[in-house]
């Protein structure tokens, strides 16, 4: 249906559609003090705008607003369709809490009564 659509309207349907991705996701993603709006956001990969954002590669912060979420590793990213596509080798959450570096019994008692 788009194909029969002159060059002009398919351009501006693309940038409204665009436009309007980047307007509803609050996730965006930040790499050496830049900032890039996130269009999605999956497992192993994510959608950038292929037009603010440069072809990239290495270790980059994901947050949803100010919430920091994701510590992520790219090691591929193509352009398809006006979007780069970055595909992730690792993808870390990241926690407010530091890392056990014990086990913890689910059953283990809360407290311990004093002797009498």
């Amino acid at each position: 249906m788009l194909e029969h659509l002159p060059p002009e309207v398919r351009e501006g349907l693309e940038a409204a559609r665009k436009a309007d991705l980047r307007r509803k996701s609050r996730l965006r993603m930040q790499v050496n003090g830049a900032a890039f709006p996130v269009l999605r956001l999956w497992e192993d990969g994510m959608a950038l705008d292929a037009t603010l954002t440069p072809h990239l590669r290495g270790l980059v912060d994901i947050y949803d607003g100010a919430r920091h979420i994701f510590q992520c590793l790219i090691v591929a990213s193509s352009h398809e369709g006006g979007e780069l596509i970055c595909d992730f080798k690792r993808s870390t959450a990241v926690i407010d809490r530091p890392a056990l570096d014990y086990w913890h019994d689910e059953n283990a008692p809360v407290g311990y009564l004093p002797k009498a």
